[in-house]
């Protein structure tokens, strides 16, 4: 991408809406809410951390129930930050994120693009 020039503008960035659970169900470990994300390019404001990483255990702070960990980052509030890299306007962003409109629009856009 350095080559052709376009470096600062191909992101690439891992996606999903669940975690696993810390609790096993004697199948393994259920869908939980809380996971970790990477976004690399040019055009990232790396080598920072967003939201608060959680307290990890069984009974924790954290802990909503089951080895469950509540997440501080909605997976919306980081999809909206690259739909509006990739173009989404603001006034389009709930067509595109349906339930965006669950969180404070000041919140949309995380800035790490």
């Amino acid at each position: 991408t350095v080559a052709m020039g376009v470096a600062d503008k191909v992101t690439t960035f891992t996606a999903s809406d669940f975690g696993r659970t810390l609790v096993s169900n004697n199948d393994g470990s259920d869908h939980g809410w809380g996971s970790m994300h990477f976004v690399m390019g040019d055009a990232v404001r790396g080598q920072r951390f967003y939201g608060t990483p959680p307290a990890i255990g069984n009974g924790t702070v954290d802990d909503v129930g089951q080895g469950r960990l509540l997440p501080t980052i909605a997976v919306d509030q980081y999809a909206s930050t690259l739909a509006n890299w990739f173009g989404v306007s603001a006034t389009d962003m709930r067509t595109v994120l349906p339930n965006i409109g669950n969180y404070n629009s000041s919140s949309w856009n995380l800035g790490f693009v």
